[in-house]
Order: C-alpha cells, then sequence, then structure tokens
C-alpha cells in the first residue's frame, strides 16, 4: 500500500497546488530528501493555458522530475515507478499529480463522442488503474484536484458531464486517501483524517 494518498481540492486560484507543493517540498530536498516525480495533466492548447503551464512550471523547484502526460496516467506511471531503466535513473520517492480535474478534462475530450455512460465507464476504470497503481507503490502520492461541488450546474451538457465525472473521480480517490484537505482561499482545511 502507497505509504501516503493525499487528495487536495479546492476551487479556482484557491491556492490548492502551491498548499500541495508546499506539503511535497517537505519530502523532497534538493539533498538528502526523497526524488519528486511532478505530473502535469495540462495542455497548451491555448495562450491562456500555455501561460498557466508556464506559471506552474516556475513555481515548483528546479531539482523535480516532469512527467507531461494529459490522459495515460497510470501507464506511464508504471515503469518510472516500478525500476530504473537505465543506469542512473532515479526512481521518486513522491508523486504529485497536478491536476486531476484537467486529467477528467482530457479524458472526456477523448471520449466526448461516446456514449454518457461509455464515458463514465472509462474515466472510472482509469482512476481505479491509477489509484491501483498508488496502492502498490512505495511512493507517497499528491493528487491535486479541483471542487465541483459547490460550483453552479453548467448550463452545456458537456459541462454538466465534466462536473458530473470529476465529482465522481474525486469521491473515489478521497475514499482511498489517507488525507484529505479543502483549500480555500489559500487556507487549507483539513477533511481527513
Amino acid at each position: 500500500m502507497a505509504s501516503q494518498l493525499c487528495l487536495v481540492l479546492g476551487g479556482v486560484r484557491s491556492g490548492k497546488s502551491a498548499f500541495a507543493e508546499s506539503r511535497v517540498a517537505l519530502l523532497s530536498q534538493p539533498t538528502g530528501g526523497q526524488a519528486t516525480l511532478y505530473v502535469a495533466t495540462g495542455l497548451a492548447v491555448d495562450d491562456e493555458m500555455k501561460e498557466r503551464i508556464r506559471r506552474h512550471q516556475e513555481s515548483r523547484p528546479s531539482h523535480w522530475l516532469t512527467l507531461e502526460e494529459p490522459s495515460k496516467l497510470a501507464e506511464k506511471l508504471a515503469p518510472l515507478l516500478s525500476g530504473p531503466e537505465s543506469p542512473g535513473a532515479v526512481i521518486p520517492g513522491v508523486v504529485i499529480i497536478d491536476s486531476v480535474d484537467v486529467w477528467v478534462a482530457n479524458l472526456l475530450t477523448e471520449h466526448e463522442a461516446e456514449t454518457k455512460s461509455s464515458i463514465e465507464e472509462t474515466v472510472m476504470a482509469e482512476t481505479d488503474k491509477l489509484l491501483a497503481l498508488a496502492a502498490a507503490s512505495p511512493q507517497a502520492f499528491f493528487m491535486v484536484s479541483s471542487e465541483v461541488g459547490m460550483s453552479l450546474v453548467p448550463p452545456e451538457p458537456l459541462g454538466r458531464r465534466f462536473q458530473d465525472l470529476l465529482g465522481m473521480v474525486n469521491q473515489r480517490i478521497a475514499a482511498a486517501a489517507t488525507e484529505v484537505f479543502l483549500v480555500v482561499a489559500g487556507l487549507p482545511n483539513r477533511i481527513k483524517p
């Protein structure tokens, strides 16, 4: 079982990423600490998103390793966590995934033409694969996600589908997590345990 699975929830610009990164930084020091693997799920699809990605890149420590993967998280993470493929490769001790909501949006976009039940099945299966990987790994996992339960219901069907999916994914991760925080206006509130 994973030594730690921490879910950090919050609204847009709530400070959730900064809080998660500060928790990870305590475990990941440039010398003597554990190596950190930062999993970035964002896609630079427009100028605004490129700017968001740039700000996130600048905010994290330069000694952290980065995996940019928009959708196949468990598949791409598994070989990086199980052992080095080449001499001198570093196995991370800490994994931070930022963010689950963008990952779910990417999966939804990839499978948008499918039925609602088919998309739900795909997204939940991918979530279960990721949680199984975390449970079987000795690494500490930190997952950052937007809390959609307090948002308005979107007027468009795709927005409602996203909100429903992310709510289910967040619940599944929270149930498996050892710690859950909700960040509001930069202030972390412990939800679990």
